[in-house]
């Protein structure tokens, strides 16, 4: 596994841990609804730092072709099942469910101390520097398309 402040990327996927901040609660001390967005997309951005995207650059052009790459988020569904609180250590899991062409879809959960808090699914296209829909490069997909499949053949998360 490769251990960071990005988090870290098993043969399954991602995992990132964040604390709660008196910042991300509402007046009875749990987390806003909201706030679980912010959460999500922190996963997402580790999980594609550590497969080597470095989003700072992609959309000027830096993705190695000059077409600029960049992600949006097309759907999300997401289920609530328990609040998270003030100080509590959460752990952001993303994985792939499918990569290819011009769109990914992610399955995110978000869990304090093993107990599920959020489910998400995530549709995110694909774009280039002038936000029209272009392909994930082969690379990038590959390395999407691994975890998936390990993720469905129920690979260990502590193999890497």
């Amino acid at each position: 596994m490769n251990h960071s402040i990005a988090g870290e990327l098993s043969a399954t996927g991602h995992r990132l841990l964040q604390r709660v901040y008196y910042e991300d609660t509402d007046f009875s001390g749990a987390v806003y609804h909201a706030r679980y967005l912010h959460f999500l997309e922190r996963g997402r951005t580790d999980y594609l730092r550590l497969l080597g995207v470095e989003q700072g650059g992609l959309l000027s052009g830096d993705g190695g072709d000059g077409e600029g790459l960049g992600f949006m988020v097309h759907r999300m569904e997401i289920d609530f099942r328990a609040p998270a609180r003030m100080d509590d250590i959460l752990t952001i899991a993303t994985t792939s469910e499918r990569a290819g062409g011009a769109k990914l879809v992610l399955v995110q959960t978000i869990e304090r101390d093993e107990r599920l808090l959020i489910t998400a699914r995530v549709v995110v296209a694909v774009v280039n520097g002038r936000g029209r829909p272009r392909r994930l490069p082969p690379a990038l997909a590959e390395g999407l398309r691994a975890h998936a499949t390990a993720a469905r053949d129920g690979v260990s998360s502590n193999e890497g």
